[in-house]
Parts: C-alpha cells; structure tokens; sequence
C-alpha cells in the first residue's frame, strides 16, 4: 500500500487529504483502475476524528477500494478533541459553511489530478462519513451539481459527481434539531451550541440558515444511492435524522438501504476494536454496518477482474 498526505492549501497544516493506495500487481488487477471511498471523519465541526479516519479507510482498502481520508476545515484547526465549552466560544471564519463542503470538491479534484498516477476509476468515487462528516458528505452528494460548488472552482459539474454516499449516524436535518433541542439536557445544548458556532457562525443561526444546511431538505434527482446505518440508542444525533433523510431518499426515488441497529451509542466508527478507544464502543451488532456497506457498494463498485485466473487460463491452453 502506498500513502500519501497532501495539503489541499499551501499554507495549512490542518487541512489534507491522505491517500491509501492499493499498489498494483501482475497477480491483482494488472493495470486496471479501482474504485474509491472518500471518508470523512466526525467531530462536530469541531474537530476531525482519528477513530472515524484512517481504521474506516483501511476497512474499505482491505474491500479492493482506494480510500481517502479528508480532514476539513474545522473549529480545532486540526487539534483533538472539543474547545472549552464553559466560556462562549468565539468565532472563527476559516471554519465557517461552506468551506468544508468545498473542501470535499477540491479533495475530489486532488484524486482525479492524480488519477492516473494512482490508478483510480474516477467514475465511481464515493463519499463516506461519520456524524458531521455524515453531514458533510451528505450536503455534498445534494450540491455536488449546483453552482454552489462547481462555480466556485470554475470546472465541469461532471468533475464532482460523487458515485455512492455512505453515511453513518448522520445530522441530517437542523431544523428539526433545533425544534427537538428543548428535550436535551443542559451538556448536550451546550455541546450544539458550540457545534453551531463552530460550523454557523451563530450559538442560534436562522431558520434560513437551518433550513440551507439540512440535507434531507435539498434531495434532488442528482443525489447518488446511499447507505445509511445509525443506533437506535443514539442519544446524541437521534435516529430521527437517519430515518428523515430515508424519507427524502425515498420521495426522490433514489435508490439507498437503511440499517438502524438497536444498541450503541454516537460516534461508534467501525464499533469494533480497530476503532475503539474502549471497550464501551465496541458492539458486535452495529459492527455489521462497515460488511453490509460493502455488500452494498459491490453491487456498484465491482472491481473489473477477468472471469478466470492466467494460471486457470494456462492450464487450460496447455489441455
């Protein structure tokens, strides 16, 4: 496997895309190009998770896929874990909407400049996330085509299609967040609150702006299947996000599956070993989602194998 970290701006250190190359061979695809998954880590917007980086990466490389991890923009400018949420937290524009979106556009624009080189098939790249990085790649898989994000680099719409979305334990709808808000306890509005300021602008944004940054509220024909997997215990995003997107997906047609598992808590990733910091996120039966994930993807990511093996074709010849 090849690695490679790159920085989408010359002058940050905090914001990069890290390549997992599966490294070509004579015995594996000889010289074919492999589908990719574009993960992005959780966090609130606060910060980018290395639970929900690098193990999801390697779970979708050990699938035959190239994988990229895309640490965006993001209140902590690359630093772990969550600000002090006793004080006020201050503004900060460089981790403002919509720039983490158009950091997923430039990171697909990053794997197509290099595609060659790396041997992707850039017309099945998909995106993946995580909480806010759900969100994230959501808001991008309903924007993709706008102006919003191919006028701003000034390329071709085609150039940021992205082929699938898998989305896990996703913040899908923030109007309807803040109308559940009221039944939170105090650490969890505190939380939203800093959430909000940190990707917003505002402790308490508009309903414009709600509305604006709800992806079950902008699906279009142009949305890519999708997978969608959250608990049922989540008590930090509630399930009502990932059964509200269905909806939308639903009403759309868009083809997508839907897994709700019924244990675990927010922020799982993997829920397994791989990618636990404890035992407390380790649950056998939300595991499932990362091998139905790839079941799914199959049906669209089959890599491009020849139908018998040159030794079965030798011995053949040779009859």
């Amino acid at each position: 496997m090849l690695t490679e970290r790159l920085k989408l701006y010359e002058d940050r250190d905090d914001v990069t895309l890290t390549a997992y190359i599966l490294q070509d061979s004579p015995e594996l695809l000889k010289g074919k190009r492999r589908p990719a998954v574009l993960v992005c880590p959780g966090g609130g917007y606060m910060s980018c998770s290395d639970r929900e980086g690098e193990p999801v990466a390697l779970k979708f490389a050990s699938m035959g896929y190239h994988a990229f991890v895309l640490r965006y923009s993001t209140y902590g400018e690359g630093k772990a874990g969550l600000p002090d949420l006793s004080n006020l937290v201050p503004v900060k524009e460089k981790s403002q909407y919509p720039i983490q979106m158009l950091e997923i556009g430039k990171g697909m624009l990053m794997i197509r400049e290099n595609a060659e080189k790396w041997l992707v098939d850039t017309d099945r790249i998909a995106v993946c996330g995580f909480s806010a990085g759900a969100h994230n790649a959501a808001m991008y898989a309903a924007n993709w085509h706008t102006e919003l994000v191919s006028g701003h680099f000034g390329e071709k719409k085609e150039n940021f299609r992205p082929a699938a979305a898998v989305l896990g334990y996703m913040l899908s709808d923030y109007v309807y967040k803040k109308e559940s808000e009221r039944e939170r306890d105090e650490m969890n509005r505190i939380f939203f609150a800093a959430s909000d300021t940190a990707f917003l602008g505002k402790a308490e944004p508009d309903e414009k702006q709600l509305e604006e940054v709800s992806p079950a509220r902008h699906v279009t024909e142009q949305m890519p299947p999708v997978f969608l997997w959250a608990t049922a215990s989540d008590e930090l995003v509630p399930v009502q996000h990932t059964i509200r997107m269905s909806y939308a997906l639903a009403e759309k047609h868009i083809p997508f599956e839907m897994h709700v598992f019924e244990e675990g808590p927010h922020g799982l990733s993997l829920a397994n070993q791989a990618s636990a910091e404890a035992k407390s996120q380790i649950f056998p039966d939300a595991a499932k989602w990362a091998d139905l994930a790839g079941c799914w993807l199959e049906k669209r990511f089959a890599l491009p194998l020849a139908e018998k093996t040159s030794f079965e074709e030798m011995m053949e010849h040779s009859k």
